[in-house]
């Protein structure tokens, strides 16, 4: 339990870190996984679509 906490909260100073130095960065990234996510989302409902053709 010790453990999670200490990652947790390293992985919270990691993200404030970045978030600090580097901001641009750390937006293209966090648009870069909403575009992954989004299209995930889409292929999924283009699968689901296709199974009940």
């Amino acid at each position: 339990m010790l453990h999670n906490r200490w990652i947790r909260w390293g992985a919270i100073a990691f993200v404030a870190f970045m978030l600090f130095t580097r901001p641009t960065q750390s937006a293209h990234t966090v648009k870069a996984g909403f575009d992954k996510a989004t299209t995930g989302v889409d292929r999924a409902a283009t699968f689901v679509t296709a199974l009940t053709k």
